[in-house]
């Protein structure tokens, strides 16, 4: 049981440590390139742990997107209010919004996971700065 907490918890500090920036200034980069195995594992986990409430077209309209107040983001349009940026797309995967119904799945997924969820999205709509 203590060596199954021990690699829980090491696994979240790897996990927090390979996306925070060097020196804490610098933004976020996505290490995990854009390629049909990352977008179509980023597809798998979209499905499984977003498009419940951004929807399968991830335009914020899943079956749970009326539920709340702010409505979930449509994630294939240009302006994203929390940063569209590679880096503040993570970090809002990682930790969540606060006052919304966006939680973190940083405990749920590995960093390269959440990496593809960002590859995969990033298909679906304009590009955005990265």
């Amino acid at each position: 049981m203590r060596s199954l907490f021990s690699l829980t918890i090491a696994a979240a500090v790897v996990a927090t440590l390979s996306a925070q920036s060097k020196n804490g200034d610098e933004p976020l980069k996505n290490p995990v390139k854009a390629d049909v195995v990352s977008i179509a594992a980023g597809k798998k986990l979209y499905d499984s742990n977003c498009a419940p409430c951004h929807g399968d077209s991830a335009k914020g309209d899943g079956r749970m997107a009326s539920q709340f107040n702010p409505k979930p983001a449509d994630l294939t349009d240009a302006e994203w209010t929390h940063g569209s940026s590679d880096g503040d797309i993570f970090v809002v995967l990682r930790d969540g919004v606060k006052n919304t119904g966006m939680k973190g799945v940083g405990s749920k997924m590995t960093a390269h996971q959440m990496w593809d969820v960002i590859n995969y999205v990033r298909s679906l709509g304009p590009q955005k700065s990265h």
